[in-house]
């Protein structure tokens, strides 16, 4: 009798965990599951043993998920060890906690650390902390930790640690890998001093091992990196940041920030290329929080940048081939008023080969405003299109999509990967937050599904104290203003963090993963 009740039950227990959905095959049942936003699983792991086994099973998950993936945004408010961090997914309006990364009590205060996603993993590199078994005590120093979080199973991983120890440094997720590039031991707890530096180091997943690569061409700490191209043509850029200091009155150290930044050829075994300056001088005095939106269907991606309460964008050269841009030229224009239809100028050699019309396009360059409208009158522009002539060497053949008008060369013989031309990047002003702040602060930054996400904690007007902005330290409503680069809308929603989350969008370190 009791060797039919034991088997029973064991046929119950499998049962439980074969079927996700009673009457319906598990096929069918795993699809409706898999519709489920991620930040929701955490809720229904609990219901039975088949649905936590399926919400934490990472290759079938990951499998089904391809096509309804959901794209979130992750949020370190403090040290990770200490507080933990959170995910947010803005579709659903839904926060999730993740647990602390684990401590080391001897260990405290992380800043300046990276956090980055790659495929289902989250990785925090580096920082700068305090160590009680240093002296003095108050000094920080640089770490070399990596730590792993697994968005399936819920656990952190210790890794192997970098080469060398930095903290404020560009990193990029690659393919097997990630690489770091530059940094320094500075703490957020001073505006200055810290130690820099210009090594490079690729972390291979698979092998959980660090390699050292050519370093910088010069010391180079707080900069952004991010990957463009695909494939055999894929770069990484290091743009901005720090190097020397100089004294003011000579007590008070100031960083001299650059203006410029270097290039990673990954194809031809890491070569560094430099990048002229990306604005003149007292344009701006550092690189504000800088985001990659990736590009469709072959589209180049789109670089931005939040410099105070403005959105700017590079302006980058053609995709495609070019040839001879020595020999004949070619012109880019960039749409002011953001015309949305498509247009194309005559293609007739008699007319853009002559010396008349070569000239025509030089004087348009000296006299943009006088002359603008008579050519959009001549080859059929509409008659309210602006359009800023960002460079003319002369004849072109012009065509325009709704973001850049860019002209290729021809009569050529040889040609060649156009890529970007570095030569000639530049910030062009994009938009401008609708709705800043009463009072000083810095705004969080994030691309997420193709947007441009603005997060900034909700102010309110509190007429009782003459009408002075109030601003709840823990748990305040978050003000999300979203921009659309194609659409050039802006739309926004709130959002009301868990009672336990304090962001401080001066410090808060953020990623974005896809799940």
């Amino acid at each position: 009798m009791t060797s039919v009740c034991s088997s029973s039950n064991s046929q119950v227990e499998t049962l439980a965990l074969t079927t996700l959905i009673p009457n319906l095959p598990n096929d069918i049942s795993s699809l409706i599951l898999s519709f489920i936003p991620f930040s929701h699983h955490s809720r229904l792991k609990p219901t039975c043993k088949s649905w936590k086994h399926f919400f934490s099973s990472k290759p079938l998950n990951f499998s089904l998920r391809q096509k309804f993936h959901s794209h979130l945004l992750c949020l370190f408010p403090q040290d990770p060890s200490i507080s933990p961090p959170f995910l947010f997914d803005p579709k659903n309006l839904a926060w999730r906690p993740i647990p602390p990364m684990p401590c080391n009590s001897q260990l405290y205060g992380l800043t300046n650390f990276i956090s980055i996603a790659f495929n289902y993993h989250l990785y925090v590199i580096g920082g700068s902390l305090f160590d009680a078994r240093s002296f003095p005590m108050d000094r920080p120093s640089a770490s070399a930790s990596i730590y792993r979080f697994d968005m399936f199973t819920n656990h952190w991983v210790c890794l192997s640690p970098m080469l060398s120890a930095r903290g404020s440094f560009a990193c990029a997720a690659v393919n097997g890998g990630i690489i770091v590039a530059g940094g320094g031991s500075r703490h957020a707890m001073f505006g200055a001093a810290g130690s820099r530096m210009s090594s490079v180091e690729r972390y291979d997943v698979e092998k959980n091992e660090w390699v050292e690569m050519d370093g910088l061409p010069r010391f180079r700490a707080g900069c952004v990196g991010f990957l463009i191209g695909n494939g055999e043509e894929m770069e990484f850029w290091v743009m901005g940041g720090y190097g020397e200091s100089r004294t003011v009155s000579g007590v008070f150290p100031v960083d001299e920030y650059y203006r410029d930044g270097v290039v990673l050829e990954l194809k031809s075994g890491g070569k560094w290329r430099e990048i002229e300056n990306m604005w003149e001088e007292g344009e701006r005095r550092r690189l504000g929080n800088v985001v990659v939106l990736d590009g469709e269907d072959g589209e180049e991606p789109g670089i931005f940048m939040l410099d105070g309460a403005d959105i700017f964008r590079v302006m980058w050269n053609c995709w495609g081939e070019r040839g001879g841009v020595e020999e004949r030229g070619w012109l880019l224009w960039y749409p002011l008023f953001f015309p949305r239809q498509s247009i194309n100028l005559p293609d007739d050699d008699d007319d853009w080969g002559s010396v008349s019309a070569e000239e025509e396009a030089n004087d348009l360059v000296n006299d943009v405003d006088s002359k603008k409208n008579v050519v959009a009158k001549k080859y059929g522009f509409a008659d309210n299109l602006s359009m800023l002539w960002y460079l003319t060497l002369g004849m072109a053949q012009f065509s325009m999509n709704s973001d850049i008008v860019c002209g290729n060369t021809r009569g050529s013989k040889s040609k060649e990967k156009a890529g970007y031309d570095i030569s000639s990047n530049r910030w062009q002003k994009e938009s401008s937050v609708p709705r800043t702040a009463l009072v000083d602060f810095c705004f969080g930054f994030a691309a997420l599904d193709g947007e441009l996400h603005v997060l900034s904690p909700l102010y309110t007007i509190d007429s009782k104290e003459n009408r002075r902005p109030r601003l709840q330290k823990k748990g305040a409503t978050i003000l999300i203003q979203i921009y659309h680069p194609k659409k050039r809308a802006w739309r926004s929603m709130t959002t009301k963090p868990p009672s336990n989350c304090s962001l401080d969008f001066k410090t808060v370190v953020m990623c974005t993963i896809r799940i």
